[in-house]
């Protein structure tokens, strides 16, 4: 998955200024172009971080990370369990 090229701030203000746009009465393309992303991206950003605050996305994004890590932790102990497993009933 390709790096973004914005951080969580910087989407969330673009989507407020989004939202700025279409209540003057622009259409989703217009604004999108005003932007410089396209409608996907546009969608995409509003489904993830539609209503959230700065701080609250700040978390999300540590949260993602961390539950990143937790999930490699647990793959790492689940590997050793099942080698030790083997280990002992000696099918090595």
């Amino acid at each position: 998955m390709a790096k973004s090229r914005f951080t969580a701030e910087q989407i969330i203000m673009k989507l407020r200024e989004a939202e700025v746009e279409q209540a003057k009465g622009k259409t989703i393309e217009e604004v999108c172009r005003k932007l410089g992303i396209v409608d996907k991206t546009y969608y995409r950003w509003r489904k993830e971080y539609g209503g959230l605050k700065l701080d609250q996305a700040k978390r999300l994004k540590e949260l993602e990370k961390e539950n990143v890590r937790l999930k490699k932790l647990v793959a790492d102990l689940s590997l050793d369990k099942a080698i030790l497993k083997e280990a002992a009933l000696g099918n090595f």
